[in-house]
């Protein structure tokens, strides 16, 4: 049909503005004049693509070797027991079974669950 597509300049800058910013799909299409479905479609093979290259070696479980020479490594620093902390995230449990609700909800009264990042000085995850 020699239609021209999307170009893959505004697929990414959608995908890095979703993930940046927080910004809506339909805040992202109307930006990149592309379809709300694009932009989300977009965004997850972007996604799949980053965990497929870099969780091998970077979005890992440390091991026990690895998590003693942080230790030390901060310890020299003057930090001893920080391994180090980026963020911490409270994420709605929406599907948290009943008998569990009281034991994981905070002050505002919804289940939630605390998400952790780590990372060493060699940009560890």
């Amino acid at each position: 049909m020699k239609k021209v597509g999307l170009l893959p300049e505004q697929k990414m800058t959608s995908s890095l503005r979703m993930l940046a910013y927080g910004a809506a799909a339909d805040q992202c299409a109307e930006y990149c004049r592309m379809a709300k479905s694009t932009s989300i479609e977009c965004l997850q093979r972007f996604t799949r693509r980053i965990v497929a290259l870099y969780s091998a070696e970077y979005l890992r479980v440390p091991t026990l070797a690895y998590l003693k020479r942080l230790l030390a490594k901060g310890e020299r620093r003057g930090f001893p027991g920080m391994i180090g902390n980026i963020d911490c995230m409270h994420w709605q449990w929406k599907n948290c079974p009943t008998a569990w609700a009281g034991e994981y909800s905070g002050r505002k009264k919804i289940p939630t669950i605390i998400l952790e990042v780590v990372a060493s000085y060699d940009t560890w995850i």
